[in-house]
């Protein structure tokens, strides 16, 4: 039989060809994945939780109905595949943490979350549960709770946030897909400094009832993955209506993986200048250089007043998720960590008039965004301003501004958010030793515009998302 820690090293839906062909077991990729955990963590730190037990029995199943010749069981298409979720989706029998302390007193999860259900029944196996920021409400997964996750490719640096554990766990191949949430940018900016894919899909896309809510007006659900081909099959497999959350839109399925052979044609692309210019460092700059060469555009184009709403973002997020935590910050603000405290306490005091302006500026930004989007297909920006920096990196320099560091990793993918947007976010290797992410933007409900896009870069070699080198 193939080796199976060879092929957890490969893509995902390699995996599901050798399941099917009998050349793997599914219980053997469960294992090969918790070897890899074992082995790795004293370095990653990427996981809370594990569900040894469960994923071992769910991989079993799978087998035995093989064994059985089921063709519905097949015909799956994640057959066998591990993966985790960042520590703020429900999984049963879990205590859904939300990196938090205060969390920790909360019943186990009834059930899972109705993404873990989706992707359990595309033939997924769940491993575990995943590190972040607390609430979170950060950029760089530094949990005094838990510890620091640490980017696979350079232990002393951030892996990103807040979504830092899905990231690292797929960068240092313990698993080929995680989950995550992205509220101001926490898919995008692991996936930026880990060096992997990430897809923030149209706010709306994904159901998020089951998942632990930071701002429910801007927050998103999706997939990390080392390929586009995988990130496109974990989304489509997740794709649904779910009325249990509001904002999810009763909108069809509309699959991705079987478009991404279409690669650039008919597509309009071009490259976000400006603020997405000048807010970028020169790593940052050379991968979108890099990447807009690539796909033969020279197009520069321009959102207006992109700091406002970065501003908006900031209001909207300060409060809202303040609002969500009030009652702890009065019983219990000794239990927070101190940075998102603080963030809280400062947002609880935000005037009404201010966030119903920021909601003003928000949708004033969003038309201005669709007047774009109607010239060009496709949006070319940076993801971060600048690679991974030190564990415990206080200030940053960005093209001669000091700026604060854990904040600013946003600073391009807050103004995205926003509005909505869809984005692929796809890694780019130059000289430098770690990797930076260049974000594909999109119009709302073209995700297959964005994935697109990345899969043409990714047989180009343009971007590519290799396992880390673990010491």
């Amino acid at each position: 039989m193939t080796g199976a820690t060879d092929l957890l090293l490969g893509p995902a839906h390699a995996m599901v060809e050798a399941v099917r062909a009998g050349r793997v077991s599914a219980e053997a990729l469960a294992q090969a994945s918790l070897a890899r955990i074992a082995a790795s963590e004293d370095t990653v730190n990427a996981f809370t939780d594990l569900t040894a037990e469960r994923a071992l029995a769910e991989a079993r199943a799978l087998d035995a109905r093989l064994q059985a010749g089921d063709a519905a069981t097949r015909a799956l298409p994640l057959l066998g595949v591990p993966y985790a979720v960042k520590n703020l989706f429900d999984v049963q029998g879990l205590t859904t943490l939300a990196g938090s302390k205060i969390e920790r007193d909360q019943a186990p999860a009834a059930a899972d979350g109705p993404l873990l259900q989706r992707l359990q029944a595309a033939g997924a196996v769940l491993v575990g549960a995943l590190n972040m920021d607390e609430y979170a409400y950060g950029f760089t997964t530094e949990n005094s709770h838990e510890g620091p996750t640490r980017n696979p490719h350079d232990p002393r640096c951030s892996a990103g946030g807040s979504s830092g554990g899905s990231g690292a766990s797929v960068a240092a191949g313990q698993v080929p897909l995680s989950l995550g949430s992205d509220t101001n940018g926490s898919i995008r900016v692991p996936s930026s400094l880990c060096g992997v894919f990430g897809l923030k899909p149209t706010y709306g896309r994904l159901p998020r009832n089951g998942s632990y809510p930071f701002v429910a007006s801007l927050d998103h659900l999706g997939p990390f993955a080392r390929n586009v081909q995988d990130l496109a099959l974990c989304y489509d497999a997740m794709q649904g209506h779910d009325g249990h959350d509001p904002a999810c839109v009763a909108r069809g399925i509309e699959p991705t993986a079987g478009t991404l052979g279409q690669g650039l044609d008919g597509l309009r692309i071009g490259v976000l200048g400006g603020y997405f210019h000048d807010n970028a460092g020169p790593q940052a700059r050379a991968a979108v250089a890099r990447v807009a060469a690539a796909l033969g555009t020279t197009r520069v184009v321009e959102l207006p007043e992109v700091a406002r709403a970065r501003a908006a973002a900031f209001v909207i997020s300060n409060s809202e998720g303040a609002a969500l935590h009030l009652p702890d910050l009065r019983r219990r603000a000794q239990d927070f960590e101190p940075l998102s405290r603080d963030r809280f306490l400062a947002g609880s005091l935000i005037p009404g008039a201010w966030v119903q302006q920021a909601q003003r500026v928000r949708r004033w930004f969003a038309l201005r965004a669709a007047e774009l989007l109607r010239e060009v297909d496709v949006l070319i920006a940076p993801a971060t301003p600048m690679p991974a920096q030190l564990l415990g990196t206080e200030w940053i320099e960005v093209n001669g501004q000091r700026l604060p560091a854990r904040p600013s990793l946003g600073l391009l993918t807050q103004p995205i958010s926003c509005i909505g947007l869809p984005v692929c976010a796809v890694p780019v290797w130059s000289s430098a030793p770690l990797p930076i992410g260049v974000q594909v933007i999109a119009a709302p409900w073209r995700e297959d515009h964005a994935l697109r896009v990345a899969h043409a870069l990714e047989q180009a070699g343009v971007v590519s998302a290799p396992v880390a080198t673990l010491s």
